[in-house]
């Protein structure tokens, strides 16, 4: 963890330099100087610093909220500058976390920002969230956003959670008092690659300003005590018709997490989600993934490749992609055509597919063992991860 910490952080008193720049916050009555004090008094723990935490990050900031913390592991890369608006061209390569701390810095010098460069885990979420008053979920993966929604239960606080997914977003406000969790919505993730991450259905770069604003909305609201927050409320946006529209959501006494409190303790959602986003690295050099499908491991196709081996590799992601990078060996087959290549494999091959982050190879590849593909896998963490672990010359997006 690295602190950024600065004289007179003591007092709450706004100074004159701070009465000037929140002067238009102040001439609102549900705010006003008291209400700007309560802000810069204030601690908000972000949960990711990609898409939906720079809008967040950005306008917590310029409004004065006093210690933001920032939970992030990731380097900027050129990929995420799309939509991440909070990173530019300068830092990448560096610590999204040292990227943010200069732009927030530069926004508003009174904030302190307080970084954790390391993956969320459930060793260590209490210990990072317990002395703030809220959580901002800024992730992209369900494992997170379960570990996230049971550390806000355990700890009594609030998590404003955002979600995007191509042209839609979601939003809402879970954990207070009397209302209900993430877990009263989805009870238990979904099953392992049934929704594709952002990495690999893509996102209009607006959509996670659009919840990302929404998010920062409601945490100051949530800190100044006004207004009429998501609690009990899921706010669904749709950028392609510009429609937003709530649901309403019920505590669920069944739920385990606020509801039976079963859940006494935190654990690592990773297997269980089948997500490999967050830790970068799966559990075992081989894992079972249904069917006849196991996954290998990039330095175990490096090695193979290596000794020469004949191997049958597919590469199912669109044609743009491949034109990024590829690969050796491999040959280009888009998942919409997957079911047109199996008459012509040779299906007593191993045949090992892989995409960009795992998720759609992972469908072609159940698509391959129940079409009778007898030895079938896929490549853990796709290229992503082969450009971490075996090939970092080739350009990641």
């Amino acid at each position: 963890m690295s602190v950024d910490s600065r004289a007179g952080r003591e007092t709450t008193e706004l100074t004159r330099e701070e009465l000037i720049r929140y002067s238009r916050h102040i001439l609102l009555p549900q705010v006003g100087e008291e209400g700007q004090a309560a802000l810069k008094k204030s601690r908000v723990l972000l949960v990711g610093a990609g898409g939906l935490g720079s809008p967040v990050a950005l306008y917590l900031a310029a409004a004065g909220v006093g210690t933001l913390g920032l939970v992030d592991f990731d380097s900027v890369d050129l990929s995420n500058l799309q939509r991440q608006i909070l990173h530019g061209s300068s830092g990448i390569g560096s610590p999204k976390i040292d990227s943010a701390r200069d732009r927030l810095k530069d926004i508003n010098p009174n904030v302190r920002v307080e970084g954790y460069e390391t993956r969320l885990t459930a060793s260590n979420a209490l210990d990072i969230a317990r002395d703030y008053d809220l959580i901002v979920d800024g992730t992209d993966n369900f494992a997170t956003r379960y570990l996230v929604n049971d550390t806000a239960v355990l700890l009594g606080i609030q998590n404003v959670y955002g979600s995007v997914y191509r042209f839609e977003g979601q939003a809402s406000v879970f954990g207070a008092p009397d209302g209900p969790c993430y877990r009263c919505l989805f009870r238990e993730p979904p099953p392992p690659d049934l929704i594709p991450s952002c990495a690999e259905a893509g996102v209009l770069g607006v959509v996670p300003g659009l919840v990302g604003t929404v998010q920062a909305t409601e945490t100051i609201k949530i800190l100044l005590g006004v207004g009429e927050t998501l609690v009990g409320r899921l706010l669904l946006i749709d950028a392609m018709t510009m429609a937003f529209r709530t649901l309403e959501i019920r505590r669920d006494p069944e739920c385990p997490a606020c509801g039976t409190r079963e859940i006494t303790e935190l654990m690592d959602y990773d297997e269980l989600c089948g997500d490999t986003v967050q830790s970068g690295t799966s559990s075992s050099s081989e894992r079972s993934s249904g069917g006849a499908v196991t996954e290998i491991q990039p330095y175990q196709l490096a090695q193979r490749l290596e000794r020469g081996e004949k191997l049958e590799i597919i590469d199912v992601r669109e044609p743009y992609e491949w034109q990024i990078g590829h690969i050796p060996g491999a040959r280009l087959v888009p998942l919409g055509q997957i079911a047109e290549e199996i008459p012509r494999l040779d299906k007593r091959r191993e045949t090992i597919l892989y995409c960009k982050a795992g998720a759609r190879s992972m469908n072609a590849a159940k698509q391959l063992a129940s079409a009778g593909v007898a030895d079938v896998r896929n490549l853990a963490g796709g290229i992503l991860r082969w450009i971490d672990e075996v090939d970092p010359t080739m350009p990641r997006y």
